[in-house]
């Protein structure tokens, strides 16, 4: 049986839940881990802590960003701080600025919370190119209604297009901020196939791809910091 892993989970102090409890509702469900993602204006960089909070609790930041150099900024600050670093994107530009610097790992909400953005050609390469994972939020599915649900789904069904054609990395998550939001994983399969996914590549967007991110497997040759 796969291990299964959800990048993208937000709790205290961002949300009222606790960590420990997003950890005890997720393991129930079967997931070998998840990762803490809150956004970095609700997270303190402390040196001296390790980049996992356990074994099945990793930590990770969200980082928004307003301009290219504001971006840039808080990447060189978080980088080798967290196991993950996740860029919160829909921006043309923050988009382009996140898929070209391979420090980073997620490129998350690449149309943006509301679907107003897109992904070319030219950006979906820069993502396979420096091994940055593009995130399909299932929360965008299951919180819209009716055209936005319908939108949602044809925006997501021309990601895929693109990441299946350039070889990008691609992975599934919740987007949870409380216990509620949590999926089981045979639902998150079932929810991608709404927008086209194949169950073989759900399952490995949800094991193999983020065990690897968290291990930086395809960082590996490439850890230069882009100044």
């Amino acid at each position: 049986m796969p291990n299964f892993f959800d990048l993208n989970v937000h709790a205290y102090p961002e949300t009222g839940v606790p960590v420990e409890e997003m950890f005890r509702v997720a393991k129930r469900y079967g997931y070998a881990g998840i990762a803490i993602t809150n956004h970095d204006d609700t997270v303190k960089v402390k040196e001296d802590l390790p980049p996992s909070v356990s074994n099945f609790v990793f930590r990770g930041v969200e980082i928004r960003a307003k301009s290219v150099t504001e971006l840039k900024r808080k990447i060189k600050l978080h980088r080798g701080k967290v196991s993950l670093l996740a860029v919160h994107g829909g921006n043309e530009v923050i988009n382009e600025s996140a898929l070209k610097d391979s420090r980073v790992d997620i490129l998350a909400h690449p149309c943006g919370e509301k679907g107003g953005g897109d992904l070319s050609h030219v950006l979906v390469r820069y993502a396979a190119e420096n091994g940055i994972a593009i995130d399909f939020n299932l929360d965008a599915i299951i919180h819209s209604k009716r055209s936005d649900r319908a939108r949602t789904l044809w925006k997501m069904r021309e990601i895929l297009k693109l990441v299946r054609k350039y070889k990008a990395l691609m992975i599934i998550t919740s987007n949870a901020q409380s216990i509620y939001d949590l999926r089981a994983p045979r639902e998150m399969v079932a929810l991608a196939s709404l927008f086209g996914m194949r169950k073989e590549e759900a399952v490995h967007a949800l094991s193999d791809i983020p065990e690897g991110i968290l291990e930086k497997k395809w960082k590996k040759e490439k850890e230069v910091e882009i100044i």
